[in-house]
């Protein structure tokens, strides 16, 4: 069986930089430390760092008195912070780069007075966040018939900003449809769309050209994860998420001649590893990566955290 690995795949920057901060955190503060929200969303990174002492809460009530405290990569609304001010929280942001720059565009289309709208998944973190964060009313649009229904008019001035695990081919026919319907609207540069998730989401389009089926590492709680298996499956190929290998069905891989393996933004490289050990028990096997955009980009990180 012939193995093809999406490149790239797996961790992005934003998560890198995230499960850094809750590690030096650790190392320089001892254990515990609390994290609020699931630092990225896959179950093998946040087990880990449990076992190393981060303790995972929903809400900041849970944190104790002057007890470090982690905000996730997804970002949190202004009320968290808030809240955690004025208990005097020591807290450490994780919040991801481009999530933040999302937030700021919102504030400043908002300071100019355009009325905003933000494309993105319903009750996910980051949206929750971003809309948390924005001062006013923000309206959610989940897709195309979300537009049609937007209670204002036509010639009202307004703005778009959009969840990064979206992909520039996400977005595009929501903001086509947002361009149509209203005659004063403004929006990020095409440029300010996450790099990570439009890299992934292209190396499996790559991918599919080549493979009968599609094997994606990631947590079903990942949003970029999910993506990429329905990508997949938008090509025509059987695409199934799994968390690791032991979620592997040999029945998938009857017909199978070339197998694909990407991973979700958030997946780290060990879960491809144990894949493919999976894939090796069922048969021999050859594994190639298939040729695609290298990402040397480099978050940094809090300046309490540095050495030095």
């Amino acid at each position: 069986m012939q193995i093809y690995l999406a490149q790239p795949r797996g961790f992005c920057a934003g998560v890198v930089r995230a499960i850094e901060i809750v590690e030096r955190a650790l190392e320089k503060y001892g254990p515990p430390v609390y994290v609020r929200h699931e630092i990225v969303h896959n179950k093998y990174v946040v087990e880990s760092l449990k076992a190393k002492g981060a303790i995972f809460v929903e809400d900041l009530s849970e944190v104790p008195p002057r007890a470090v405290t982690v905000f996730s990569a997804h970002g949190v609304a202004r009320t968290v912070e808030e809240e955690a001010a004025s208990r005097s929280l020591p807290v450490l942001d994780a919040t991801c780069p481009l999530v933040t720059k999302v937030h700021n565009q919102g504030k400043r289309y908002k300071a100019r007075g355009r009325t905003l709208v933000l494309i993105g998944h319903a009750g996910h973190p980051e949206v929750e966040g971003t809309m948390g964060q924005v001062p006013g009313p923000v309206y959610l649009v989940q897709n195309v018939a979300d537009v049609a229904v937007l209670p204002l008019p036509t010639a009202a001035p307004m703005a778009y900003i959009t969840q990064t695990t979206l992909s520039v081919d996400d977005t595009k026919d929501i903001i086509a449809a947002l361009q149509a319907r209203f005659t004063d609207i403004q929006g990020p540069d095409i440029r300010d769309i996450c790099y990570a998730t439009q890299n992934r989401q292209s190396a499996v389009r790559d991918l599919s050209k080549l493979v009968d089926v599609i094997l994606v590492v990631g947590a079903a709680n990942s949003s970029n994860s999910n993506r990429l298996r329905e990508i997949g499956t938008e090509a025509g190929i059987a695409s199934y998420l799994i968390a690791d290998g032991t979620e592997l069905n040999p029945e998938w891989l009857k017909e199978a001649e070339a197998v694909g393996i990407t991973a979700g933004a958030s997946a780290p490289e060990v879960l491809v590893d144990d894949v493919i050990e999976a894939l090796r028990r069922i048969g021999p096997m050859k594994v190639s990566v298939v040729p695609g955009r290298e990402e040397n980009i480099e978050f940094r990180l809090p300046a309490e955290l540095v050495a030095g």
